[in-house]
């Protein structure tokens, strides 16, 4: 499994990474909550723990801007703040469990297992993606929107269906780049900008409602204005 740990201890991050790579999981670490959510927003995990107080972005508005941006990845809250109200808050804010500290990192483990098993859900079959009036079919590769059909290059196709297969949520370029050109690095290049372009214009031919938006400074998200 793919594990992100966002806390600000030092020693507390070193030890939660420690005990989850010493159990075969791929461990990636984050020292605030900004880099935290980059990170949560930029790569799919299948557990995040999260630490309560963060410097620069707090731990509850991590939560809420992953939850707000469609990422259900299970997030187990970890605190100091150990009483009811702030537990419940934690829940209510989008938490999948709560634990306070100090821990026993077995207590941790067997909780984070749970939380890794209820999200490995089988998903469900389906031949076509659709956000809106716009629907994609998977096996004869057709782009349908109000009826319209919309003729689509290889590259822009791939990018399409990715962004509906993660609709509501924002992708990141970086992601769009390992995902639909297979790059590990930064090219350099606007190839991104231009494909993006040439999909929206095809997207909105006919006039219709954006589907296709900007998050400036992050990526893009596909969904119904």
């Amino acid at each position: 499994m793919k594990i992100l740990v966002i806390e600000d201890d030092t020693t507390t991050r070193n030890y939660i990474a420690k005990g989850f790579t010493e159990q075969g999981h791929s461990v990636d670490t984050a020292e605030d909550g900004q880099q935290g959510l980059l990170l949560g927003l930029e790569k799919r995990y299948d557990l995040i723990t999260l630490d309560r107080m963060l410097p620069g972005l707090d731990g509850m508005k991590v939560l809420a801007s992953l939850r707000a941006s469609d990422i259900t990845t299970p997030v187990l809250i970890l605190s100091a703040i150990g009483d009811v109200d702030e537990r419940v808050r934690g829940l209510r804010q989008g938490g999948d469990d709560y634990m306070t500290k100090p821990f026993a990192f077995a207590e941790l483990l067997a909780r984070a297992d749970l939380l890794m098993a209820r999200g490995q859900r089988e998903p469900e079959m389906t031949s076509t993606l659709s956000v809106d009036d716009l629907e994609l079919n998977l096996i004869t590769r057709d782009v349908h929107r109000s009826g319209r059909t919309i003729d689509l290059q290889p590259r822009e196709f791939l990018l399409l269906r990715y962004l509906m297969e993660h609709a509501g949520q924002v992708v990141t370029r970086t992601l769009l780049f390992e995902e639909v050109w297979h790059y590990h690095f930064d090219p350099g290049t606007n190839v991104i900008d231009v494909h993006i372009a040439r999909l929206r214009r095809k997207l909105e031919a006919e006039h219709e409602s954006r589907l296709l938006h900007t998050v400036r400074g992050v990526g893009y998200t596909l969904k119904a204005s």
